[in-house]
């Protein structure tokens, strides 16, 4: 008796003590369903591919359960993004228009797209202009001014993602002060005609205060509103292609004397993010904890929404310190880089290890916003400046022999796994349950009340996995070596 209904059980699909599934082979054929998915493994045999599957309207017993719990809640997200600089705008405008249309719909449009929602851009040139400049290279307001990569490349293209994704958010970075307000160091305060390394003058914080009001205003007057800015990328990063020292109390001195009060005076809501480096202070010692010492100024720290940290040094649990130690004050990722040095165009290799250390582990400690750094470099890795990065790749490699065939690399599929179910506005929520070796996930509850879930399954077999909102639950068979992004209304 016992036999036959053990029999009867496994004749009917398991569904004694599992939920059933719709095979992950079969998801492509749908075309419609309750659970939007999106799949990538890491030898491409799925390409970012969309599929659907509907919720189970069997009893759940399945041991492999997730469930998410939207009492549970932690950060409220930004969005997620690359770097538009000047060589990625250069690239995208030897594109036809035609390609660019068609890459920039795919990458940013939240209908038809990625829906990339967060990108970061010089103030000036970066390591990855054409030349190396500011917007006020000779003294003299009069001087100041937009200058030709910018109108030539950057402008039009900021423009036609824009046009894309009127939402998007922008944050911007200057990668050194005009050589004119630099010197050599604090004590002798002799001229420093460098464009690398140097530190700001203090007699020029309030110069460099109305530089960057000026700056915003130019791009406002250009139809570009940039909703944030850093103070410095890698302040404490004197090798750059463009560099300039900052120490945490030079930029707490400058916050608070200058830009801060400012950006005020001009009704400027411009968002401040201190440091914008690494999670080890590049071993700096009393450079420690760097943000934080800021904050310890009530004046600079009224100014400052919060810290932005790069992962070139150190570990990611640096983010949830900080955290812990001002939970009043947001943080988001601006940089990380892939290049000849991680093996950066091996899928196999990187997307399993960016998902794990950059997508998700900064979301899961804290990070409010995830930006890595070049959106698109050429295959010769360009173009870039002497000093600065010979070595990297970008999230996308075009062609440089036509400007039309693209590779996409792991830092694409990071960024598009989590843009595509998390719209700015989610608020990040628990999830619990199912927890295995190599198994890596988030959930969130976008402000349209749907939920999201990215996952990530860095293990050599495939994992049926059930997602609960405790009201509805499905099944997935996640591939082995995988990311997986859901979506779905309750």
């Amino acid at each position: 008796m016992i036999y036959a209904l053990l029999l009867s059980c496994l004749v009917t699909a398991t569904s004694c003590n599992r939920d059933s599934y719709t095979p992950s082979s079969t998801n492509s054929t749908k075309d419609k369903g309750d659970v939007t998915i999106y799949t990538t493994t890491n030898n491409r045999s799925q390409d970012f591919s969309k599929g659907f599957v509907d919720f189970s309207t069997k009893f759940n017993m399945s041991p492999n359960t997730i469930t998410l719990d939207p009492t549970q809640k932690f950060q409220t997200m930004d969005g997620f993004g690359a770097a538009i600089t000047g060589s990625t705008c250069y690239n995208l405008m030897k594109m036809s228009q035609e390609d660019r249309t068609k890459f920039l719909t795919e990458t940013f449009s939240d209908q038809n797209g990625m829906g990339m929602s967060y990108i970061r851009i010089a103030i000036g040139c970066s390591d990855f202009s054409l030349s190396e400049y500011t917007c006020w290279d000779k003294e003299g307001k009069e001087n100041f001014g937009l200058q030709s990569e910018e109108k030539q490349y950057i402008l039009p293209v900021l423009k036609e993602i824009l046009a894309i994704n009127p939402s998007i958010k922008i944050l911007g970075s200057p990668w050194t002060a005009p050589k004119w307000m630099k010197v050599n160091n604090l004590t002798d305060l002799k001229p420093f005609d460098s464009w690398t390394s140097g530190q700001l003058n203090p007699k020029y914080y309030q110069e460099y205060g109305w530089y960057f009001v000026q700056w915003l205003q130019a791009m406002k007057k250009e139809g570009i509103n940039v909703s944030a800015i850093t103070i410095q990328n890698e302040p404490l990063n004197r090798g750059n292609s463009a560099s300039m020292y900052m120490t945490w109390q030079e930029q707490q001195a400058f916050i608070k004397q200058a830009l801060g009060p400012q950006l005020r005076s001009a009704s400027l809501e411009t968002k401040i993010y201190a440091f914008d480096h690494n999670y080890n202070y590049d071993d700096v010692a009393d450079q420690n904890d760097y943000p934080v010492k800021i904050y310890n100024d009530a004046g600079a720290a009224s100014f400052i929404t919060g810290a932005a940290f790069h992962n070139y040094g150190g570990n990611r649990s640096e983010l949830l310190d900080i955290h812990n130690q001002r939970p009043d004050k947001d943080l988001v990722f601006t940089e990380t880089s892939i290049g000849e040095w991680n093996d950066g165009r091996n899928l196999e290799t990187r997307l399993m290890e960016d998902m794990r250390e950059v997508a998700l582990g900064t979301v899961n400690n804290w990070s409010k916003a995830v930006i890595v750094w070049n959106l698109m470099l050429d295959t010769d890795k360009g173009p870039n400046r002497e000093g600065g990065c010979q070595t990297c790749y970008g999230a996308v490699d075009i062609n440089k022999a036509n400007f039309k065939s693209i590779t996409r690399n792991s830092h694409y599929y990071i960024i598009g796994h989590l843009s595509s179910v998390v719209k700015p506005g989610a608020l990040r929520i628990g999830a619990s349950g199912y927890t295995a070796e190599g198994l890596v996930y988030t959930a969130f509850q976008n402000t349209d009340g749907s939920y999201a879930v990215v996952l990530l399954n860095d293990a050599n077999e495939n994992r049926k996995i059930t997602l609960s909102d405790k009201k509805n639950h499905f099944s997935y068979e996640v591939p082995a070596k995988s990311v997986v992004s859901y979506r779905w209304t309750n």
